[in-house]
C-alpha cells in the first residue's frame, strides 16, 4: 500500500499463510525501487538497488534471507543475510527499506522476529 501524496510510504508485510500483517514506514525511493520492479519495470539505466543488484550476482553471492529483527523507537532494524560463493553467511545490518528492496530483486524471505510482531501489536493495542 503506498500513499503517493506523502515523503514517507508504508510498505505492509503480510504473514504467509496467517492473518497478522506489519505495516513499516519507508522512504519514498525504496517504495519506488520496490514497485517498479514488482510491477516487472526494467528502468534504462540501473537504480540503486539494481546496481547491489548486480554487484552481488557478479561476486556470485546470493541474499539469502531477510530479518527484521529490532524495533527500537518506533523505527524498525534489519539484517540481509548473504551467502557467499563458498557457502559462507554474511550478516549485514541494512535498513529493512533497502533489505526488502534486495529481497524482491532477489526473491529471497522476507522474515520478521515473533518479538517484532509482539511489540508491535502491544504498541497498536495501546492506542485508543
Amino acid at each position: 500500500m503506498l500513499f503517493e501524496k506523502r515523503h514517507d510510504q508504508l510498505i505492509a508485510l503480510k504473514e504467509k499463510g496467517g492473518e497478522r500483517i506489519l505495516p513499516i514506514v519507508i522512504g519514498l525511493n525504496e517504495a519506488s525501487a520496490i514497485k517498479l520492479k514488482i510491477s516487472g519495470f526494467t528502468p534504462a539505466r540501473p537504480l540503486t538497488h539494481d546496481l547491489m543488484f548486480s554487484i552481488i550476482n557478479e561476486l556470485e553471492a546470493t541474499v539469502e534471507k531477510v530479518v527484521i529483527d529490532k524495533l527500537e523507537e518506533n523505527t524498525f532494524y534489519a539484517k540481509l543475510v548473504i551467502k557467499t560463493p563458498g557457502g559462507a553467511l554474511k550478516t549485514i545490518d541494512a535498513r529493512p527499506s533497502d533489505s526488502i528492496a534486495l529481497a524482491v530483486r532477489f526473491h529471497a524471505p522476507i522474515l520478521v522476529e515473533d518479538e517484532i510482531i509482539k511489540q508491535h501489536e502491544l504498541f497498536n493495542k495501546e492506542k485508543p
